[in-house]
């Protein structure tokens, strides 16, 4: 069997084929991933409220020869440091006060970037770069924490190619469906708390017939669950207030725009002349 690169990819390829009891297990593991490694089959049972007999069940499930399989193949991920930099947030900052807070924040940053760059896979990005470069209409669906990542997308995109739609933060986002088809492509961005809004219109547009890309912060997340294309990108949440850094997502949808660009460069140029002759018409910038 073929598996997945990372034990995420291989949990939620097998996710919906099993059971209740295995998949509480599964959301237990990739939430405790760095305790699962080294956690026994009884300590993992305890925790995740299940039998042991379940524990192992699930190894069976996702294509191991046993628990003891499944749990190298995690050992495994986290030595090549898959999860090196999430370790690196929790850790306590070796100084406090108010005169370290920047650079402790612009540290966190630069670890989910450091663990984004290690999990990124080329493949995939430009797989999903092929299908918004293709899609005759292209949907992107963000509210009210990501809406603002969602409007840049929609934007910088709608510069490269032509019909690109913005669901609205508030109502009418249902209007924006009827042009979506199977030839068409709905990018959903969904980070906690995820918004219901966002994953009934992204559940419309794949009724549809539409491919539909998640860019979210895990594989079981709401969204991720009914997608085409997962990309997942690390938050970096602080602590104290609760508030997320939406940096690492703005680098994941400026890589989408980057690949886009460059499979499409003649379009693209022909089409920044065209709004170049337009804004000059029109006196819309101050030079």
């Amino acid at each position: 069997m073929q598996q997945s690169s990372t034990f995420e990819g291989l949990v939620k390829e097998k996710f919906n084929g099993l059971s209740a009891a295995q998949k509480k297990v599964a959301a237990h593991l990739l939430q405790h991933l760095d305790q699962a490694a080294f956690n026994t089959v009884v300590q993992i049972a305890r925790e995740a409220e299940v039998s042991e007999t379940t524990v192992i069940r699930l190894s069976y499930a996702l294509g191991f020869s046993g628990f003891t399989e499944m749990q190298a193949r995690i050992q495994q991920q986290i030595v090549l440091g898959a999860s090196s930099a999430a370790a690196n947030r929790l850790q306590k900052p070796q100084s406090s006060g108010e005169e370290q807070l920047f650079r402790h924040a612009m540290e966190n940053e630069i670890a989910v970037m450091q663990h984004n760059l290690a999990q990124l896979n080329d493949g995939q990005l430009w797989h999903t770069v092929e299908l918004l470069s293709e899609a005759d209409h292209v949907l992107v669906i963000g509210h009210r924490a990501s809406h603002a990542a969602a409007n840049w997308l929609a934007f910088t995109l709608g510069m490269i190619r032509e019909n690109v739609h913005l669901c609205p933060a508030g109502g009418n986002a249902l209007e924006k469906l009827p042009c979506m088809n199977e030839k068409s492509v709905a990018v959903v961005i969904s980070f906690p708390r995820y918004s219901k809004d966002s994953y009934k219109i992204a559940e419309a547009a794949k009724m549809l017939g539409s491919r539909l890309i998640a860019i979210t912060d895990r594989l079981l997340s709401p969204v991720s669950r009914i997608s085409d294309i997962t990309l997942v990108t690390e938050l970096n949440v602080d602590g104290d207030t609760g508030n997320s850094s939406m940096a690492a997502v703005q680098t994941m949808l400026h890589l989408l725009c980057l690949g886009i660009g460059a499979r499409n460069r003649d379009a693209l140029q022909a089409r920044q002349e065209r709004m170049e002759h337009i804004y000059s018409s029109q006196d819309v910038f101050i030079e």
